[in-house]
């Protein structure tokens, strides 16, 4: 084997172990910033923009065992000041897996753009949720009956080489407006107490993140965790021809770094270290536009949120916190945002 050859099969090695010391050695927030009672105690739910709500209801029902929970209209003026559209008129559709929710946004006013067709992994508008299932070869064979879109080849079993994320089944595919979504498995002595492995388990368990990508890990940290308040859960370098199958990019090598808020479902931050390329969220995103994604957190004090995130020069998409003429939200003011990469964040206070 050559020098060339030899050098090329240990750089992945020789960069995860310099990432490592790196991710130790770097403050990422200041001790006074970790002290503060945070801003987000919690993650409500994630929301998603589709093109027809009843088609993504059924899809999300008969394929992933999502259960309806409420459906409601919204109009006027306070909603067009919270999500930044004008003249909208959006229905909502509000499903449930296991402990968590799934919010369904159709705006039968204005329509927005669809998903680009040749959305890739590494692109930064891509988000998804992820599904925990108890077994991955059914779940699978259910998602084949009903001839979904697929984003992998197929179910990929991260290698044990990966203390982090060995032993992991998971797979990517999509939905009828070409988001994608992703079963996980994890196996014994990883995930939270309730995604073990057990008898009697229901095939689709929860959501357990959602995962964005992101272009610095370290500047999504100094909004998350040092604005936000959520904390860092864990860490992962992945890559290796199971990583590049599972998200369909060639060369895919990825820091992983999960954070949590006090409940809720975690939020998963995808930093793609190669291959380069992957594309910005575009600058004139709006929240009617299909690959819109949203996290809904719960805040103390939207107020002093606001102030915060406007001494740090943070995007903010409502003009002001906005009151809102009734709880069909289940929320009486919000105020959306946007994180360093664009993408949104519902901050909900109320009920």
């Amino acid at each position: 084997m050559t020098w060339s050859a030899r050098l090329r099969r240990l750089l992945p090695v020789l960069a995860s172990g310099w990432l490592a010391l790196l991710w130790l050695s770097t403050p990422v927030v200041s001790q006074a910033a970790a002290d503060r009672a945070p801003l987000v105690p919690a993650v409500r739910s994630v929301g998603v923009t589709v093109s027809d709500l009843e088609r993504s209801i059924a899809f999300y029902r008969e394929v992933l065992d999502f259960q309806p929970v409420s459906e409601f209209e919204v109009a006027g003026d306070e909603y067009e000041q919270l999500y930044g559209v004008f003249g909208l008129r959006v229905r909502v559709a509000r499903l449930a897996l296991g402990t968590e929710t799934l919010e369904l946004m159709q705006f039968l006013a204005p329509a927005g753009r669809p998903v680009p067709v040749d959305s890739r992994g590494n692109d930064r508008w891509f988000q998804h949720v992820a599904i925990i299932v108890s077994d991955m070869d059914r779940a699978y064979a259910r998602l084949r009956e009903h001839k979904v879109t697929h984003g992998s080849p197929g179910p990929q079993r991260l290698p044990d080489s990966n203390p982090n994320a060995g032993g992991i089944k998971a797979f990517y595919f999509r939905d009828p407006d070409g988001h994608y979504l992703e079963i996980l498995q994890f196996p014994r002595g990883k995930g939270a107490t309730r995604w073990q492995p057990g008898v009697g388990q229901p095939l689709f368990l929860g959501i357990d993140h959602t995962a964005i990508v992101v272009a610095d890990t370290d500047a999504s940290l100094r909004y998350y965790q040092g604005e936000l308040g959520l904390r860092v859960a864990g860490a992962s370098d992945n890559f290796g021809p199971e990583q590049e199958r599972l998200n369909n990019v060639f060369g895919a090598h990825l820091r992983i770094t999960a954070l949590r808020a006090q409940s809720g479902p975690g939020i998963e931050l995808l930093e793609y270290l190669s291959p380069a390329g992957g594309r910005p969220l575009p600058a004139d995103t709006r929240a009617n536009d299909l690959w819109h994604w949203q996290v809904n957190m719960r805040v103390a004090d939207l107020a002093a949120g606001l102030e915060g995130l406007r001494a740090g020069n943070r995007v903010v998409v409502s003009p002001a916190v906005t009151v809102l003429p009734g709880a069909e939200g289940g929320f009486l003011s919000g105020l959306l945002v946007r994180d360093p990469d664009g993408h949104a964040l519902l901050l909900e206070q109320g009920q």
